[in-house]
């Protein structure tokens, strides 16, 4: 199976967008419709090849980032960070698609066609050359077949570097840091015969890449950066979730905004604890630090106060201390006396010859525990699996994955490995259940697996995750990526060690099982990532079904640990703070049930015979009025200026510490054209906006602005555009009419639809008297008031949250209103049908433009169906 790619999704479209009108000014590559009077190609000629050419200044490219960053809300930059620039995208919203489209929307846009991307390791290299090969077709597609090569540096073959830089066709260099960041070491810095005496590396300088660094935290150190830098380029472009530091941020996706976007799978935790047993010695390893003076070791053991017995962390820093002792005379306590703490290795020595390592523990029902956690994996598969057979249809089935990390091999690899024996034993309980038999599960040795490195004689392994057995390893699951979504595949449970803790993740992973005789010590943010990703159909399209959309993780640890874990990650990484209840607790999660009797309810039944009609909708305008008002826009557009040309003359210092910059001249000057390449204006803005031709040269002649495009043609193109398109959309949607289509309604049983099921966590869960169901899931603290206030109140009669597929189509995009409402004020007989549209303000302009527009929208769609009124509040008080 293929997966396919939604080309339309708009914070993907912001995010290339954002790194696009960084250049915004430059001049645009040569196409179909321009005329080149000058012969120039816009391209940088020299001895060894072809390279990308800027003629911004610094000036202008540091007022367009601020425009970006305007836009999207973030901090402005003062000055330009060596021409770094930053975008954050959590985890599962598509990050390298992200950055390998911005690579063709670039070439396309500007002619730039030499990109190298940079991954710190074999693994996140591995999933790059995989996305490429993933998203070819798609982007051929896209962007009209274009040409393009792609590489892997190799230093056994560097003389491929030669066709890099001598091709004149888009180019994608993909390299491992480590392959150039070490000079005396690395085959790319050394003279090479096979390359005329020249280094390697002078190939890539040569063309001036735009370098995009994929998971830049890992490559901080003053070696790494210099060791970019060294490769000349002409930006360099940060992708990531979790920066280290932010160099000029263009856009940001953080966490709370993707769980609020509904981009990647909502998580549960099922966490699977045990009682504490009291009858025998419990004794944690929590921590073992060193200081100038002393080592510290933090234990959790039972101690007895006040006649109880209660699990407490104490610490101890001293050979001869006796837990009897700090127990309180614990009899089973007997016999563990401090004999020795090591900092270095991480254990702690008893005199009765227990050691302890950090995180392990004793006295703990570790085995049970485990054992435990596997069934409930099981379990949660196998209802996924059911859930999914009944709310999908045939042609649309997903495959179903689990995930589990072990963190010794020895555990499950041989043929006798204990989590082996306990998952098979727990499979073929389960299977002979007939709650599972419509599943026709295959037999348990061709449903499990493992993907682990192996020493010299094929032995499987415990490694750091970073070995090149490890790296062989992520090859091979990389190849099985789209294997293991076919649902003919009977392989759906994956074991792994630690090659799949970084750059590996898949859409179908519905659950995540750590199994650890220790406390885990995988990165809470890393572990989930595995899974965050939408699903896929066996057609590789996307899922979006409430029932698809949750990632279960099965923890030996509490909920409230597991949250307050990952949203302590999440803050320090990310610089947020989440607002509460969007990690869930999946023995705390409920579904919003229909009442009883609902469908006979007289509020609701006349409410919903108001609402339910379908309609379609035209737009009327005057050719002539529009031509009058974009030709006011243009008119009104800011001063286009001329642009730069900024010549600057580098010297590079190699030296034992690196390759150093030396800033030799620099000379800037206006540019005075003898010659201009000129765009096709109404061509261009014919593809932008769909107006005829004649309709844009008249807008553009009535402007009286012509006269700049001999200044600067693109910054005119562009901003011409711009002008344009707001006008039409804002004269599209001045002029909207809707009419209802015969036949045409949304139908009653949908709410019954079990595959529009609300669920949602209690913490996100209002119950309510005053509608059809006995509790609304809120998105917002706005929702939460108004839906409360409703329900206190003696006039409201009826309201429901209006579900997810209740949409209204307008020339933006679908529109979901938020509320239906019925009112009756006291002593009134006639009832009032509302439509309202909840926001944290009414004033147009602090709303993004696309809200107010789909709004009025809904507004002129209500107002074509029998006695309904169509509100825009940000309060209860205003219905």
């Amino acid at each position: 199976m293929k997966i396919k790619f939604d080309s339309h999704q708009q914070f993907q479209l912001d995010a290339i967008n954002a790194i696009v009108n960084i250049f915004e000014g430059q001049p645009r590559a040569q196409g179909k419709f321009e005329i080149n009077m000058s012969g120039e190609q816009g391209v940088l000629f020299t001895e060894l090849g072809v390279g990308n050419r800027l003629t911004l200044d610094r000036e202008t490219i540091l007022a367009n980032v601020q425009k970006v960053q305007e836009q999207h809300n973030l901090e402005k930059s003062k000055f330009l960070d060596g021409m770094n620039f930053s975008v954050e995208m959590e985890t599962g919203t598509g990050k390298t698609y992200v950055y390998l489209r911005t690579i063709w929307e670039l070439h396309i846009q500007y002619g730039f066609n030499k990109f190298t991307i940079v991954v710190p390791s074999v693994a996140i290299r591995e999933g790059v050359l995989k996305n490429i090969e993933i998203t070819w077709e798609h982007f051929q597609d896209i962007y009209g077949n274009q040409p393009f090569d792609y590489w892997v540096y190799n230093s056994k073959q560097v003389s491929s570097l030669r066709q890099f830089a001598n091709a004149n066709q888009l180019q994608i260099l993909v390299i491992n840091i480590d392959a150039f960041n070490k000079k005396d070491n690395n085959v790319i810095h050394k003279d090479n015969d096979r390359l005329s005496g020249r280094k390697p590396i002078e190939f890539i300088q040569v063309t001036n890449p735009i370098v995009i660094v994929d998971e830049p935290q890992n490559m901080e150190s003053a070696q790494a950066k210099n060791a970019i830098a060294s490769l000349s380029p002409l930006c360099t472009l940060r992708y990531s979730a979790t920066h280290r530091n932010l160099y000029n941020l263009m856009y940001r996706l953080d966490p709370v905004k993707a769980y609020d976007m509904h981009l990647v799978k909502r998580i549960e935790v099922d966490s699977i604890l045990d009682e504490p047993d009291f009858n025998r010695p419990f004794i944690r390893v929590e921590s073992i630090k060193a200081t100038k003076t002393k080592i510290t070791a933090r234990l959790t053991i039972d101690v007895q106060r006040g006649g109880a017995v209660k699990r407490t962390t104490v610490s101890v820093s001293k050979n001869g201390v006796d837990l009897f002792d700090l127990t309180g005379g614990r009899e089973a306590y007997q016999g563990y006396i401090v004999a020795g703490i090591d900092a270095g290795l991480g254990f702690i020595a008893f005199t009765n010859g227990v050691t302890l390592k950090t995180g392990q523990s004793i006295g703990g029902y570790t085995d049970e525990i485990m054992k435990a956690q596997i069934r409930e994996t099981l379990k949660n598969h196998l209802n996924k699996e059911l859930e999914i057979m009944q709310m999908l249809p045939e042609g649309r089935r997903l495959k179903v994955l689990s995930l589990f990390f072990i963190d010794r091999v020895a555990n499950y690899a041989p043929v006798d490995g204990k989590i082996r024996l306990w998952f098979e034993e727990i499979y073929q309980g389960l299977a002979a259940n007939p709650l599972y038999k419509p599943l026709h599960l295959p037999p348990v040795e061709l449903v499990h697996n493992g993907y682990f490195a192996q020493n010299q004689k094929g032995v499987p392994k415990d490694t750091s995750g970073s070995t090149k057995a490890d790296d062989e390893v992520y090859e091979l699951i990389m190849q099985d990526k789209e294997r293991l979504l076919s649902v003919k595949e009977p392989l759906r449970f994956i074991f792994s060690h630690s090659a799949l803790r970084e750059g590996w993740d898949n859409p179908n992973v519905f659950q995540i099982c750590t199994l650890n005789e220790t406390r885990s010590e995988i990165k809470k943010r890393q572990e989930i990532g595995r899974g965050l990703r939408l699903p896929v159909d066996e057609t590789g399209n996307r899922v979006l079904e409430e029932i698809s959309t949750r990632l279960t993780v099965v923890a030996n640890e509490s909920y409230k640990d597991f949250a307050r874990a990952l949203q302590t990650e999440i803050e320090e990484e990310c610089g947020v703070k989440f607002d509460g209840g969007r990690i869930g607790n999946k023995r705390e999660r409920r579904k919003a049930h229909l009442k009883k009797g609902w469908r006979l309810d007289e509020n609701f039944l006349t409410l919903w015979e108001r609402i339910k009609h379908k309609t379609r909708y035209s737009v009327e305008y005057e050719t002539a009025d529009l031509i009058v008002r974009a030709a006011r826009a243009v008119r009104h557009m800011s001063a286009i200026e001329s642009p730069k040309i900024i010549a600057q003359k580098m010297g590079l210092d190699i030296t034992k510490q690196g390759v150093t910059e030396r800033m030799l001249a620099v000379q800037e000057s206006n540019v005075t054209y003898k010659a201009l390449q000129i765009p096709d204006l109404i061509g261009y803005i014919q593809r932008e906006t769909e107006l005829t031709r004649g309709t844009i040269a008249d807008m553009l002649i009535r402007s009286g602005r012509l006269g700049d495009v001999m200044i600067n043609p693109q910054r005119f193109l562009e901003q011409a555009t711009r002008a344009i398109r707001k006008t039409l959309n804002d004269i599209m949607v001045d002029g909207i009419k809707y009419e209802r289509i015969a036949g045409a309604e949304y139908e009653m049983f949908l709410f019954a639809d079990p595959r529009h099921e609300i669920q949602g966590y209690i913490s996100r869960m209002l119950e309510v008297k005053k509608s059809i169901y006995d509790a609304i899931e809120f998105d917002s603290d706005v929702e939460y008031d108004f839906a409360r206030e409703l329900d206190s109140r003696n006039d409201i009669k009826l309201f429901i949250k209006l579900p997810r597929w209740f949409k209204v189509d307008t020339p933006l995009g679908t529109y979901n209103p938020d509320w239906a409402i019925v009112k009756q004020a006291e002593g009134e007989e006639e009832k009032l049908y509302l439509v309202s549209e909840t926001k944290s303000t009414t004033d147009p302009a602090k709303l993004r433009e696309s809200e107010w527009d789909k709004i009025r929208c809904g507004k002129a769609h209500f107002k074509v169906l029998p006695d309904v009124q169509f509100k825009h509040v940000k309060g209860a008080f205003e219905v």
